[in-house]
């Protein structure tokens, strides 16, 4: 299930010989996982987070949500419900069934759960136990992965390793992924986190790519970034980001990164995979946010039908 992407030595002399043709020609080389000669597209999965709908009741989400055309669902952190009280989505002490009793929520709305919040720092003195729960959540919500990001002022390299080393046989004996996503500060890359996965070592601890965290936190063009970690990345945080007119994060294709360049590098893989595309923030650069929910189904569905657009162009055969 969790079978890690690697480079056959064909792949890599591949990837020199084109390299060297595309600087003749004045173009950047196509990524080597897409020279493959037996490369399979990756199946993304285009989710939508319940994170912008957080002002209105978790249901309201859902329900828009699949009212949006989604047909995968990620769950954000809380939702103000009856009397407007922020309430978590699932609290860090929850038991596994209430996980499971919300899984069955989302399928019978026709959406199928990918990714939950761990909502605590790897350095945190409690994460071993938090992340342990949250495992069995996820297991027993049939989620496959749980998201998680170091604190912006930086993290202990040495200790995430050594927890996540301890956490890799219990999320591999419950079909659970942790995903590691770039929150500025000593994690703030792509390059960064793709290193404490390569010394983890572990097939199930992998990283998930915020493009627009990246940009926003760090200022680093994340179409170099992610070339350090392409090997490595098993889902994404959906989000875009603008520094003119103003330095925000917006929706897909409303910003200054350029999906289609983005999502080549992980479009095909040496082997079968799957992989989430969970929609963060769908919201307009400068206007304000909807204060109605359908103002919200109305960005989430852009957001799908843009990357459902690029998905299909990055994946679509060059003609030759």
């Amino acid at each position: 299930m969790f079978e890690q992407t690697t480079l056959s030595r064909r792949s890599f002399l591949g990837w020199g010989a084109a390299g060297l043709a595309g600087l003749a020609l004045g173009r950047e080389p196509a990524p080597a996982a897409a020279q493959e000669p037996d490369a399979r597209p990756v199946q993304f999965q285009i989710a939508c987070m319940t994170l912008p709908y957080s002002q209105f009741p978790l249901q309201r989400a859902l329900s828009g949500i699949k009212t949006a055309g989604y047909k995968y669902v990620a769950w954000g952190t809380s939702h103000k419900e009856d009397g407007g009280k922020p309430v978590p989505v699932m609290p860090p002490d929850a038991p596994p069934e209430k996980a499971k009793e919300l899984g069955k929520r989302c399928r019978d709305l026709g959406l199928e759960p990918l990714l939950m919040f761990s909502n605590i720092y790897p350095e945190n003195d409690k994460a071993p136990e938090v992340f342990k729960q949250r495992i069995l959540q996820a297991s027993a919500a049939g989620m496959p992965q749980v998201l998680t990001f170091g604190h912006t002022k930086g993290g202990n390299r040495k200790l995430w390793v050594e927890r996540f080393k301890e956490l890799a046989p219990i999320a591999r004996d419950h079909k659970v992924m942790i995903v590691i996503k770039q929150h500025g500060g000593e994690t703030g890359t792509g390059a960064a986190c793709a290193e404490i996965v390569k010394e983890v070592g572990e097939d199930v601890i992998k990283v998930n790519y915020d493009a627009g965290n990246v940009l926003d936190y760090l200022k680093i063009d994340p179409l170099t970034d992610i070339k350090k970690c392409a090997e490595e990345i098993r889902s994404f945080c959906i989000k875009d980001h603008r520094l003119t007119p103003k330095d925000e994060d917006c929706g897909p294709g409303l910003g200054e990164i350029d999906h289609y360049k983005l999502l080549a590098h992980v479009a095909y893989a040496p082997t079968n995979l799957t992989m989430p595309l969970c929609c963060e923030n769908i919201f307009a650069p400068v206007l304000p946010r909807p204060t109605e929910p359908e103002g919200v189904d109305f960005l989430a569905r852009r957001a799908r039908e843009f990357l459902e657009l690029v998905v299909q162009a990055v994946q679509t055969p060059k003609k030759k």
